[in-house]
Order: C-alpha cells, then structure tokens, then sequence
C-alpha cells in the first residue's frame, strides 16, 4: 500500500487473530483503512501505547511504548522523558497510512495520552472509567455516568460518554491545557467525591478492591502523567472485535452494552449518524478548583 511518497508492505492477511469469530488480519487493516477519517482526530498528535498480538488474541500479548526499530524513518515519533530517568520515543499515530501500518503490525488496540505533543506535562481531557462491580449489571454504570455528568454539567464542563468495547463506560470531558496532571486529578477526585456523596450506598472512591462492597467504582487515577486511555474506534481484544464507540447521551438506555459496536457493525452506525465526538475539542473549558 502506497500514500504519496510512503509505502508500506502488507503481509499474511489471512492470519486469523479472532479465532471463534474468524477475523483475520485483512479484516483488521481494512477495517482500520476505513475508520481513519473517524479515528485519527482522536488519536493524532498523542503518544500511543500499542497492544500487539502477533498470533491472535489467544496467545502471546504485549504493550509496547517505545517505537521499534524496524518502523519506518517516515512514522511520526516523539521523546518523552521518563519520571525517573531517560526517554521513551513514543509513536504518533497521525495519519492513515500510519494506522494501517500499525494494524500490519498486529496492533489491535490503541491507548492514548490524555495530552498532546505541544504540552506534554498539562492535559487536554480529564477522564473518569466507570466498570460494574463483579455482581452489578450494566444498568448500574449507566446510572453512575448520568449522575456524573450532571455534576460536570453543574460546573460549566461538556462530558462525553464512550463505550470502552470491554465492560464500562468512559466519560471524558475536553479542558484548556492550562493545570498540571496532579492539579486535574485533584479536580477529578474531588467531582468524584461529590458524585458518591450523593449517593453513598452506589458508589465509591476507594482504591482496595476489597473495600468497595460491590459499589461502582468512579476510576479518576487515569488523570496522571504517562497513563493511556482506549483510543475511540479503537478495537479491544476480546471475539467479534468490539471497538471503543463514542455516543450521545440519549443512547444511553438499557440496549446498551459495553461491547454493543464492532468491526462489522460500526460502519452501519456510522453511516447513520456523525461521530457524536466530532466537535469534542471545540468545546474545551478552563476548569477551576473545586471548593
């Protein structure tokens, strides 16, 4: 496959990396050909963690940070310093042969930085993940992102709701990246705080697992410097190749499952109706300090 002056070579498109569901490798990099005009706005200009399975979803797995050396000198890159020491160099996903290539290289899911390039200490998008507790139902998550979002909404923030392809929901809400990692994920605490002082007996803060008492757990630990989030039309490793679905509010009823949107449904969807994440980083606000 070639795009202007870069060219990569496409190799064993019939390797079957879903097993159970027979999705192969050509399904992956076509599907991956054709989500780039969605995909790209969200994932350009970010560091990206890959989660590679060079022989399918059953067998070996690993999350790769630092470019490989075999990359081609045309994929975008990026240094990072290490909170302890050195650097990583980081891919940057921005185009879409650089997706395609990604795919080729059995790169089936894609976790983002919560900033981009230009700023790498202050992020562009503060992040809450909500997952049911082992013996709650979905239904449960659905509640705790609509309590969630009034909260945000009573502070002048515009929350966005995404299927994680896995078991919960993202709810991310853009912001001018004008605070430090640590500031936001004070913020972020605190707007969880207030969601679970609302309703004590639903949900949670608490770290320890064992200290949740099948409470819904609002996860803000994500709001940190070098964590990663599930990229939006990204596919999650599990058969049928879920994908990570952005959504407006109003889908969010009781047809709705995490793993709702997949490869061979997403385009359908998308061919009814625009990203409901297209305008997201037009509507950034300055956040204050709760209190």
């Amino acid at each position: 496959m070639q795009i202007y002056d870069k060219k990569i070579e496409i190799k064993n498109t019939d390797k079957v990396l879903f097993p159970k569901t027979n999705i192969t490798k050509g399904d992956l990099i076509d599907y991956f050909d054709k989500i780039s005009k969605y995909m790209l706005p969200h994932i350009k200009n970010r560091p990206l963690t890959m989660h590679r399975f060079p022989n399918g979803i059953e067998d070996i797995d690993f999350y790769e940070k630092q470019i490989p050396s075999h990359f081609p000198s045309w994929f975008n890159r990026i240094d990072v310093k290490n909170k302890s020491k050195g650097y990583t160099i980081y891919p940057l996903c921005d185009d879409k042969l650089s997706l395609v290539y990604l795919a080729n290289q059995a790169c089936i899911s894609h976790h983002i930085w919560l900033t981009t390039k230009n700023s790498l200490e202050c992020p562009d998008k503060m992040i809450f993940d909500l997952d049911p507790p082992k013996k709650g139902n979905f239904s449960i998550v659905i509640k705790a992102a609509k309590s969630l979002k009034k909260v945000l909404e009573e502070k002048s923030l515009v929350p966005y709701v995404m299927t994680t392809g896995s078991s919960g929901l993202h709810i991310v809400v853009p912001i001018k990246q004008e605070k430090s990692f640590d500031e936001i994920r004070e913020i972020a605490k605190d707007i969880s705080q207030e969601v679970v002082n609302k309703d004590e007996d639903l949900y949670t803060i608490e770290q320890r697992k064992e200290k949740r008492e099948n409470k819904i757990f609002i996860d803000y630990l994500r709001n940190a410097y070098g964590q990663t989030s599930i990229a939006p039309y990204s596919i999650r490793s599990k058969e049928h190749a879920p994908v990570a679905t952005p959504l407006d509010w109003n889908e969010l009823d009781g047809d709705l499952t995490p793993t709702k949107y997949n490869i061979k449904n997403i385009f359908r969807r998308l061919g009814q109706k625009e990203d409901p994440w297209k305008d997201m980083y037009h509507n950034k606000r300055t956040i204050k300090k709760m209190g």
